[in-house]
């Protein structure tokens, strides 16, 4: 394939991907995120001010204001990189970190860097860069992991795990044999802290463990309940026969709370990210409560990325209220108190 015709499919993808998760019935069917199970134990006197409570923290040695973090989404297209500079912005302004989309086509194609370099817009928060596990069994190593770091001066990179996404896209890659080993090479070579995540479907306590063996720092979980990437790639299928399997898996992933309690239970020195799902600072109290360090937000965030920064700005501030008030509902003066304390109830 001539290069301009694989740039055009590459931004043909990206924007069909944007434009699929922003428009199309992509939520999981039949699965939930699971934290419609926990109630939030309310108390009637809390004994803290409100105004004091702290939703500070840190991570990839970095301050953050709060504990939420935008998850990876986009990049590769004019549109992708207005998005990102928008997550970015706010990102910075508010206090959260930022992963970046799939880096794969800036590695490709020089002229795509562009739309993931938002330093510049988010000088002080973490960044994580981000690359496709599976790419390691397909010719990636150090050197592609070291580049993609440096494109964008980010302080860490999450490895995403998308097997299930890689058999139903027309230009999937399918051989994740191996990939522990060659996780942990990575980990123990790359200068900056490696994490692993899912794309929604979820990891479990076992994986979680077998990760964090090998050196992996942080694991963002990205349980089912949110978006459903088999039920996107079936939006771009033309192969009939692939469409209509990958509509059987509409249902398919581990809820987001399951995998946050899971992981939490079997690994405690390796940074937990819950995301899947997350719609509002209810769910993000539940799964800090559950065991998560921080949390990850994704599509709410791109839909008002993409009309404009004043309505992210708004969604984000809705999202840390929210959870700002769910800890005065149970009396948690701060993160650490939230995660420590007993403060859900398992509802039936």
């Amino acid at each position: 394939m001539e290069k301009d015709e694989r740039q055009t499919h590459t931004a043909r993808r990206k924007s069909e991907h944007i434009d699929i998760c922003l428009h199309g019935d992509v939520r999981g069917q039949n699965v939930t995120t699971g934290f419609e199970k926990y109630r939030l134990r309310h108390t009637a006197l809390p004994e803290i001010d409100f105004s004091e409570i702290s939703l500070a923290g840190s991570f990839l040695g970095k301050r953050i204001k709060v504990p939420l973090v935008v998850s990876s989404m986009t990049g590769g297209t004019p549109e992708a990189a207005e998005i990102n500079e928008r997550l970015a912005t706010v990102a910075e302004q508010r206090g959260w970190a930022m992963g970046l989309g799939s880096m794969r086509a800036a590695l490709e194609e020089p002229e795509l860097v562009a739309t993931f370099q938002v330093r510049k817009q988010a000088p002080t928060i973490p960044i994580f860069a981000n690359l496709g596990a599976v790419q390691l069994n397909y010719g990636y190593g150090l050197d592609h992991c070291r580049r993609a770091v440096q494109l964008v001066e980010a302080d860490g990179l999450v490895l995403h795990l998308n097997s299930l996404q890689e058999v139903f896209q027309p230009e999937g890659n399918t051989n994740f044999k191996g990939l522990l080993s060659k996780i942990e090479q990575l980990c123990h070579t790359l200068d900056v802290p490696v994490g692993v995540k899912e794309v929604g479907w979820g990891i479990g306590g076992e994986l979680a463990a077998a990760l964090a063996a090998r050196g992996v720092q942080f694991i963002d979980v990205a349980g089912a309940g949110g978006t459903s990437w088999s039920q996107v790639e079936k939006y771009r299928s033309r192969d009939p026969v692939r469409s209509l399997a990958a509509e059987s898996f509409a249902g398919w992933g581990l809820p987001t709370a399951t995998c946050i309690r899971e992981v939490h239970t079997r690994v405690r020195e390796v940074t937990v990210i819950g995301s899947g799902g997350i719609q509002n600072g209810v769910e993000a109290a539940k799964a800090l409560a559950l065991g998560a360090d921080l949390v990850g937000v994704g599509r709410p965030l791109l839909a008002a990325a993409v009309h404009s920064r004043a309505a992210l700005s708004r969604v984000c501030a809705r999202i840390e209220l929210e959870l700002q008030t769910a800890m005065f509902g149970v009396g948690a003066s701060d993160v650490q108190q939230l995660k420590t304390g007993n403060y859900l109830v398992e509802c039936d």
